[in-house]
């Protein structure tokens, strides 16, 4: 119920036809309950009569009634249609914002695939899942309640076989319900595994095309995909075990219906007329009954749904806002402070990633991050834009901590150029501008001219306005570099953004940076001497640590790891300065 609860904020705005659609449903059923006494009418007072007017009366109002509840019926299913699609619409929607709202700590721990499970398949099992309870929860207990009660009318002793019959199938449906709920939470987890290896094999292709792991990504997709299938039978062969076992009974019941009507008949305590109005009102809420065993199976792979969905929408980031928030001054010189900082990424054991870093980067600096794979680089950048929060120590730009400022004037002071920036499917000239939407044209050729991309883009056939696919294929290292410049941030990171470039290219780019009067501080991370060289400052990170500080010259002189580095890529030919 706490889950369910997560998920009803959703249905406001969709009232209306929320409460039309149970109202015409209980329209349809009572209705329906009609059917079987204008039938008994019919047989008792006409046929057996031998009046033909009875009959073609009743026959009337009985075809009225038809009308009737086909008008009805019909607009249960339009409105609870309509109100379905709108939650389901609204839920992922609140899912969307609520995945928009989670941190990168967040959203390390919540993997792609399983993310765009819950927003699709998850969704959709929910909203059919409304869609079918606005239909079924007030006729499945009406028609049930109403059938029995016409039955009792019809024929008070006949009726005690509903003793007998609804606690065994409810018996049934208590124990096939609780065997299916965890087999369709098991489905959903192994539609998160199927999700997972397509995200990574789609967003990794050509990788996989390149070391020629088709074939075990082939073999890794089939296992999953297996185990799926598996699941899925499993789960659906358990919940199709009830109806053979409801129509058992129904056809047992109807036996025992016509065996005893028929000995009552002979005595003449009933007519043939209610035997076969008995029988109708047997069959309804019998139908009821399997109907709601249908709605328990399908309810048991929604369920699974609502607890996954519930969540996402349960998250609290784990960044919070600022309360109250400090204001930068007026003009932001891009000072940005590192005090003793320390990290931890959760899930890691508490082992440290940075541990006790400290250094200034100061307005009009150039300042280097340099060090092997894994030294820590691009967690350090990441942490001053907050994207993640510091496990130690503190963050500041300006002397004010990161974690006092709102996190929109931070990210606005704040640019950055990750390693793999994500362009999405709209054109050249949108992507630049994705920070900043509203800039002018000219604005958009500026950054582009600085990260030396506006040659490249103006011989596209459309210029700015080409099309682009998704994560950047049609597009340089340089292009990509433009939209962290476009919205002029006083700090500017660029984390191994210029690794994709030439080095001739690079050395552009950096001229470029140099000449222009914002990014008043620069943050380069970077494995290649080439890119630092001529930094005002460089930083050297081994194994999480700040191990050394200072220019190029310095550094050859004095720290072995820098020595190190830059030796290994004399010897592979990567000199400084190479192509200038």
């Amino acid at each position: 119920m706490r889950a369910l609860r997560q998920l009803l904020p959703c249905l406001r705005g969709h009232w209306f036809p929320i409460l039309i659609a149970p109202l015409l449903m209980t329209g349809e059923v009572v209705l329906d309950l009609l059917q079987p006494r204008f039938v008994q009418h019919i047989i008792d007072q006409g046929i057996g009569q031998s009046d033909l007017a009875t009959v073609t009366h009743t026959a009337f109002f009985m075809l009225a009634a038809a009308v009737g509840g086909l008008v009805c019926g019909g607009g249960c299913g339009f409105f609870a249609v309509r109100a379905g699609l709108g939650f389901g619409a609204s839920l992922r929607r609140s899912v969307f914002h609520k995945v928009q709202s989670l941190s990168f700590a967040d959203l390390d721990r919540l993997e792609t695939g399983p993310l765009i499970t819950r927003l699709t398949s998850d969704v959709n099992q929910v909203q059919d899942m409304a869609i079918m309870l606005l239909r079924g929860m007030v006729r499945t207990p009406l028609l049930l309640v109403g059938s029995i009660v016409m039955a009792v009318l019809t024929s008070p002793r006949l009726s005690l076989l509903f003793l007998v019959i609804i606690p065994i199938l409810v018996t049934a449906l208590v124990i096939i319900s609780r065997k299916t709920f965890p087999l369709y939470r098991q489905v959903q987890q192994g539609l998160d595994d199927v999700n997972t290896v397509l995200q990574e094999n789609l967003a990794g292709s050509r990788v996989v095309k390149a070391f020629a792991r088709a074939g075990h990504e082939s073999e890794r997709f089939a296992r999953v995909n297996h185990t799926l299938v598996r699941r899925t039978v499993e789960a659906i062969r358990t919940g199709a075990r009830l109806q053979p076992f409801m129509m058992l009974t129904l056809n047992v019941g109807i036996v025992a219906v016509l065996w005893a009507g028929a000995h009552r008949v002979r005595t003449g305590d009933l007519q043939v007329g209610e035997i076969v109005a008995f029988i109708n009102y047997l069959m309804h809420a019998l139908m009821s009954l399997a109907f709601f065993s249908f709605m328990v199976v399908q309810m048991s792979r929604a369920h699974a749904s609502v607890r996954r969905i519930a969540e996402i929408l349960e998250a609290r980031p784990s960044l919070k806002s600022p309360s109250p928030p400090r204001a930068l001054p007026p003009r932001v010189e891009g000072r940005v402070a590192f005090e003793n900082v320390s990290f931890s990424y959760a899930g890691e054991g508490g082992n440290p990633v940075l541990k006790n870093i400290s250094f200034t980067a100061g307005p009009g600096q150039t300042v280097a991050i340099l060090g092997a794979t894994g030294s820590g680089k691009s967690t350090l950048a990441h942490l001053i834009p907050r994207f993640y929060d510091a496990t130690e120590g503190r963050v500041t730009l300006d002397g004010v901590d990161v974690r006092d400022i709102p996190e929109a004037d931070l990210h606005r002071h704040v640019g950055i150029a990750l390693q793999e920036p994500v362009l999405f499917g709209s054109t050249v000239g949108e992507n630049i501008a994705f920070a900043r939407p509203d800039a002018p044209p000219e604005l958009v050729a500026d950054a582009a001219r600085t990260a030396q991309a506006d040659t490249f883009i103006s011989h596209m056939p459309e210029g700015y306005a080409t099309a682009v696919g998704q994560r950047g294929v049609t597009l340089s290292g340089g292009q990509k570099i433009a939209r962290a410049l476009l919205p002029r941030p006083a700090v500017l990171i660029l984390d191994d953004s210029t690794s994709a470039v030439d080095l001739r290219t690079e050395s552009f780019i950096r001229d470029a940076l140099s000449a222009q009067d914002f990014c008043q501080t620069r943050i380069i991370i970077a494995q290649r001497i080439s890119t630092v060289v001529d930094a005002d400052r460089i930083l050297v990170l081994d194994e999480g640590q700040l191990v050394a500080a200072g220019t190029h010259a310095t550094l050859l002189e004095t720290s072995p790891v820098y020595r190190e580095i830059y030796q290994s890529q004399i010897e592979k030919g990567a000199t400084p300065h190479e192509g200038e």
